[in-house]
């Protein structure tokens, strides 16, 4: 029994992805397809319920849901791809009046989209992650294998970030020109990476009145800053874990395999030992 125990954490150790994201919350955006829209000489194609744009266009975050509405006296198709150049990435079907077809964007980029029975309907989904990115925050940390993307959400842009082991802490430097009047950051932070409850520091001042909450293996932190400040630091529990994915892995192999040579040997002493 207790081999089998060891065995299963042995295989959490081994196969569960390190820093793995968070799943947002997601909106849905409406394309309508108006009426006489068949017609290659008609005003317009498309129109967008948010913002009333007729040119086929939308921007959406990962994990948002366009949906395409058919209002017109015709059926269509949403395609992806351009006319004579199918994708295969979505592709509707023909609908028919007051009927519909929805998709999911997970992944960024740009996709164009047409109606297979009028070419002539074209458009583009333009799918961005909606938060700037902090790329391999951890590298410094440990044997510098387990690193993680940190989004983030601010008026300026965050320019390093820094893990202190000795101190489980990580340090953002705060740059560039103020973008906009909102002075809050809005920081991911993976657990795996850091681990609350949090301190948090700006420039040298303790902040006390920040928001936190989880989103699955995301610690969302909101905190109120000021319109210059250069430094915020973060103190939580433990940061970035002393072995990496590799390393963990090697470590992992090696009880593993001697832990059935163990076995291996009792079971042998036990059937062949002095009696």
């Amino acid at each position: 029994m207790k081999y089998s125990i060891i065995f299963s954490l042995l295989v959490v150790i081994l196969f569960v992805p390190f820093g793995m994201n968070s799943v947002f919350a997601q909106e849905t955006f409406i394309i309508n397809i108006p009426t006489g829209a068949a017609a290659p000489d008609a005003p317009y194609f498309w129109q967008t319920e948010k913002g009333g744009a007729t040119d086929g266009t939308v921007d959406v975050k990962v994990l948002d849901i366009v949906r395409w509405e058919n209002a017109d006296t015709a059926a269509h198709t949403v395609t992806s791809g351009v006319p004579g150049a199918i994708d295969d990435v979505f592709d509707s079907g023909l609908f028919g009046p007051g009927k519909g077809f929805q998709y999911q964007f997970t992944e960024v980029g740009d996709y164009e989209y047409f109606c297979l029975v009028h070419p002539w309907m074209t458009g583009i989904v333009t799918v961005t992650s909606g938060l700037q990115v902090i790329p391999n925050v951890g590298s410094d940390a440990g044997d510098g294998t387990t690193t993680f993307n940190v989004e983030y959400e601010f008026n300026r842009v965050i320019s390093s970030a820094r893990v202190d082991e000795d101190q489980n802490s990580i340090t953002f430097e705060i740059v560039g020109k103020v973008t906009s009047e909102d002075n809050t950051l809005m920081l991911m932070l993976p657990k795996n990476l850091i681990s609350g409850p949090f301190i948090i520091w700006a420039d040298g001042q303790q902040i006390t009145n920040f928001e936190l909450s989880e989103e699955g293996g995301i610690n969302k932190v909101i905190i109120p800053l000021n319109r210059d400040t250069e430094l915020v630091s973060l103190v939580g529990t433990a940061v970035v874990p002393e072995f990496g994915a590799i390393t963990m892995s090697i470590f992992a192999i090696g009880v593993l395999s001697f832990l059935v040579i163990s076995y291996k040997t009792q079971k042998f002493m036990m059937l062949y030992g002095r009696k």
